[in-house]
């Protein structure tokens, strides 16, 4: 608006000067006067000669200055005319348009709104965590960043009926009251642990719904933190311990009940190999293997001493009475 305001009064201005210019010529021509005053007048007709023609072309610059638009990658262009928007968005690029048109820029790429109790983070300097109650009247503070980004197609209507504020008016409240909404349904235990998933996903679904009617594209809902009264926490911690030890101690009892298969297994494998060795041994053979072993100490390198015992059963060459009766 700026830019067709000063079209508009440079053009007066060098229509102002043109007039004016016309009528001090008449005036010269009709005075038939010399001197000083003839001079001063030639002097500002001559200056309105100079002035008309550049305020015009001042004029004509800033109309053409303005009849061409460039917008930024991710953005969109909302051309605004004596307080009509069109619905034709300008996407980004190099445009050509009605130089009376306004053109408000629109940002359309991701977006993250963040709460946090972290007086550096988020849009709101200072404890912006959200506090909501649980299905079992525990009152709970979430910290959360919700992704999103302005729908292109839907910037015109966002524009007309909400506003370049619409992270306010729209955006935080909406997070606000789908946080709250789905909290009531689990139990605060839950959501500190096995039901986070669940819990996340309500609020994506309530945002999604309410963000799509709004002209806002939902990307994801991020839950950072769960802030417990100290009291619950500690006793969730100590049921989380309970019943990783108990689980421990169910894969130590696994483990021990293997092991002692394994071991019965093994002692079972070993009777049986005894039982079958004790059924197969017989004099002969044992015979056989004592002489075998005597050769082998006898050929041995070593110096060897062999010490035979004296049994009419296992050393029959050795004795000289003959095998016992």
């Amino acid at each position: 608006m700026e830019a067709v305001f000063l079209f508009a009064l440079f053009l007066l201005l060098g229509i102002l000067a043109l007039v004016n210019r016309k009528r001090f010529a008449v005036s010269i021509s009709a005075s038939g006067q010399y001197g000083t005053e003839i001079r001063q007048r030639q002097a500002i007709h001559q200056a309105l000669g100079i002035a008309g023609p550049v305020f015009i072309a001042l004029a004509v610059l800033i109309l053409a200055f303005k009849s061409f638009v460039t917008i930024e990658p991710g953005e969109v262009g909302i051309q605004v005319l004596f307080g009509q928007t069109s619905n034709e968005v300008l996407e980004s690029g190099f445009h050509m348009i009605n130089p009376l048109v306004n053109v408000v820029r629109m940002d359309i790429r991701t977006q993250a709104y963040t709460m946090s109790a972290k007086s550096n983070e988020g849009q709101i300097k200072g404890d912006d965590a959200i506090q909501v109650l649980s299905r079992d009247g525990l009152t709970l503070t979430l910290e959360v960043t919700v992704q999103y980004h302005l729908s292109s197609s839907s910037a015109p209507v966002v524009y007309n009926k909400i506003g370049l504020d619409y992270v306010e008016k729209i955006v935080r409240p909406e997070i606000r009251s789908a946080l709250r909404d789905a909290a009531v349904n689990y139990n605060a235990t839950d959501l500190y642990a096995s039901k986070r998933d669940d819990y996340t996903n309500t609020v994506r679904d309530k945002l999604v719904k309410s963000f799509r009617d709004r002209g806002i594209i939902l990307e994801g809902v991020l839950l950072r933190d769960i802030l417990l009264p100290e009291k619950v926490r500690t006793a969730i911690d100590e049921k989380i311990a309970a019943e990783q030890e108990s689980q421990k101690m169910q894969y130590v009892l696994q483990r021990e009940s293997q092991e002692a298969e394994r071991k019965r297994v093994e002692a079972a494998g070993i009777s049986d190999a005894q039982r079958i060795i004790a059924g197969s041994l017989t004099n002969q053979y044992l015979q056989y293997n004592y002489i075998t072993t005597l050769k082998e100490l006898v050929n041995s390198k070593n110096s060897t001493f062999v010490i035979t015992p004296f049994d009419s059963k296992l050393t029959p060459m050795l004795n000289v009475n003959g095998p016992a009766k």
